[in-house]
């Protein structure tokens, strides 16, 4: 793999890093990624209609209600935001 390859693939991945805010970074912490999958996963179940009326059926409850309960859990799926230590 010469340079210009390398510089090539890594200009392509800072891009869709930069369009795309799912696909992480460098700096992207277990936190981050795990939320991102979440609401990825939420949101995928929210735009698929069969899936929504599978959960309505089988917990029972209107489609209306999963799709607002689908919606509440987007705002935190993976709880609060962990505190950051400082090295200092």
């Amino acid at each position: 793999m010469s340079t210009s390859d390398r510089f090539n693939i890594n200009s392509q991945l800072e891009h869709l890093q930069s369009k795309y805010i799912g696909t992480g970074h460098a700096d992207t912490s277990k936190f981050e990624w795990a939320v991102n999958q979440h609401r990825d996963t939420l949101a995928s179940h929210l735009g698929h209609a069969p899936m929504t009326t599978f959960f309505a059926v089988s917990e029972n409850e209107s489609i209306g209600r999963v799709k607002y309960n689908l919606m509440q859990r987007m705002y935190q799926p993976c709880g609060p935001p962990t505190q950051k230590q400082d090295d200092e």
